[in-house]
């Protein structure tokens, strides 16, 4: 999609419902990411799940060698799989679930946006807007997700669903008081339900770990 177009769609309404727009902890706030194996029916629809409740939760459905023929593909981003290995830990496949327990730093040393335009000829404008200073090789990262109420789309729980996912994008240029924005066209995720999808964006240090994440209508604070 041409930057001008994007532009134009991303600012040309408000903000998509608030009522999916996710809370946005401070500095310091626990994050909790569960990766579902894209195999695992029993593991999406089992009510004895981790929870997230006060912090950021951002649940992963990975693909697995059955590909297109898992039950769960078609919420299956590849980057689900690259995330957990950036994390540290191999992504689940067959009948697992793997949970990771994080927090961001208390002083990120930057200020993070993450904002969606309307849904718009099949695709969806994302930005990630980011002032401060972060660690060299850092780089920043947004999403579309899907805020999935308890006891729909088979699941017992609520879940914050990562269905597109736009990056690495780079973040050499960031400097304390000169804005650095990234604009990204992702298509309009299959199955989603548009209403519920919202921006988030985040940055992680090379080793992986989640310096500042920001969603729809807040922003990361240093």
């Amino acid at each position: 999609m041409h930057r001008g177009i994007l532009g134009a769609a991303l600012f040309a309404t408000a903000a998509i419902a608030s009522a999916a727009t996710p809370a946005c902890p401070g500095p310091g706030a626990a994050v909790l990411e569960r990766f579902t194996s894209a195999d695992c029916t029993e593991c999406w629809a089992a009510p004895e799940q981790v929870s997230g409740a006060g912090g950021w939760l951002f649940d992963w459905l990975t693909p697995t060698p059955n590909g297109a023929d898992a039950p769960l593909s078609v919420g299956a981003p590849v980057e689900a799989g690259e995330r957990a290995r950036r994390a540290g830990a191999m992504a689940p496949v067959g009948q697992q679930v793997l949970v990771l327990r994080s927090r961001l730093p208390t002083r990120p040393g930057v200020r993070l946006e993450a904002r969606s335009g309307p849904a718009w000829n099949g695709y969806f404008g994302l930005e990630l807007r980011a002032t401060g200073r972060v660690p060299a090789g850092a780089t920043g990262w947004v999403a579309l997700v899907e805020a999935v109420p308890a006891g729909t789309n088979g699941s017992a729980v609520a879940r914050e669903l990562l269905r597109a996912v736009a990056g690495p994008l780079p973040l050499a240029s960031l400097q304390p008081g000169r804005p650095l924005s990234h604009l990204r066209a992702v298509r309009v995720p299959e199955g989603a339900t548009v209403e519920r999808l919202t921006a988030r964006g985040w940055i992680e240090s090379p080793d992986g770990q989640l310096l500042a994440v920001a969603g729809e209508g807040c922003r990361a604070a240093r």
